[in-house]
């Protein structure tokens, strides 16, 4: 998710209003319009009414594991507000993109966090991937967000822009026969492949070559080349398990999601969530964003 602790969540208010989606704009135009308004209610109302009013039915956030955000939010109202003190958790898309029927999307970009909204400076960064889908009704909710931290950056992203040049495709539903199952089937393989000949040389055949790898606590690197360094080394042994996968009606554009546990002989170093985004290329799917977000072992007591 946009990265913010839960206790700091459940310090926000709690009213809302449905932001609709802008007419006679390209879908991906329109996507990322959405999120800047999720991004605004946010520093407007806070961060806990604008994940109410921008997740989908279905949508899915992460507490710490992945979880029903309607039900979540419903089960876990919010204590009374302080008013002499509100969180601030801003962002703004910097990269997106869209299938090719314009139903799916994604966004990425920095995040920062101020202990309150008048601080001049913030006291957390990190980096954002965020899953739209454009709705029954026309408006684009998220269905799935997660994050990491990284250091604060030295130079400011660039806002997403659409390019002069962007001719939004022309597709019909009906031209390609949707799997989600082969892409959950793809992900459990390059899980295989990546305990039996290691992560970093199973990722270039999975990765796109334009991959972006997001590791927490350091800055998202492109590139197949520097997404193998931010790899465990081949004495660790990175496994993954798919819980959800959903492809666009263009079928090619999809994310999976699940559980993950970087492992050394028996003992377990790391294990979490990730979240990948994959890009039909040449007929494969191809890693095109691949996101791990590490839990913290439970307290023993």
């Amino acid at each position: 998710m946009k990265r913010i602790s839960v206790l700091l969540l459940l310090c926000l208010l709690a009213s809302f209003v449905v932001a609709q989606e802008p007419q006679g704009k390209p879908a991906l135009e329109a996507m990322v319009e959405t999120e800047r308004a999720f991004a605004k209610m946010s520093a407007d109302q806070g961060t806990r009414p604008a994940f109410v009013a921008f997740i989908a039915d279905d949508g899915v956030i992460f507490r710490p594991n992945a979880v029903p955000g309607k039900q979540w939010f419903k089960e876990h109202p919010l204590p009374p507000a302080n008013s002499e003190k509100r969180p601030l958790l801003s962002w703004f898309p910097a990269v997106a993109g869209m299938a090719r029927f314009g139903d799916m999307g994604y966004t990425t970009g920095p995040w920062e966090f101020r202990s309150d909204l008048h601080d001049d400076k913030a006291v957390a960064w990190g980096t954002f991937l965020t899953v739209w889908k454009k709705q029954p009704d026309g408006q684009w909710r998220f269905a799935i967000d997660l994050g990491i931290s990284n250091p604060q950056p030295t130079e400011a992203s660039a806002p997403w822009s659409l390019p002069k040049d962007y001719k939004a495709p022309n597709f019909k539903q009906g031209q390609w026969t949707i799997n989600a199952a082969a892409l959950r089937t793809r992900d459990e393989e390059f899980s295989r492949a990546s305990a039996t000949v290691g992560a970093r040389k199973a990722f270039p055949d999975f990765a796109a070559a334009d991959v972006r790898v997001y590791r927490e606590g350091s800055f998202p690197v492109l590139g197949q080349a520097a997404g193998v360094a931010a790899l465990p080394e081949r004495a660790n042994v990175w496994t993954w398990t798919p819980t959800f996968s959903d492809v666009s009606n263009s079928d090619d554009l999809g994310y999976t999601y699940g559980t993950y546990k970087i492992t050394t002989g028996e003992n377990v170093v790391e294990s979490g969530n990730y979240l990948r985004i994959w890009r039909k290329d040449g007929g494969k799917w191809k890693v095109l964003v691949d996101l791990t977000n590490p839990v913290p072992p439970p307290k023993k007591d």
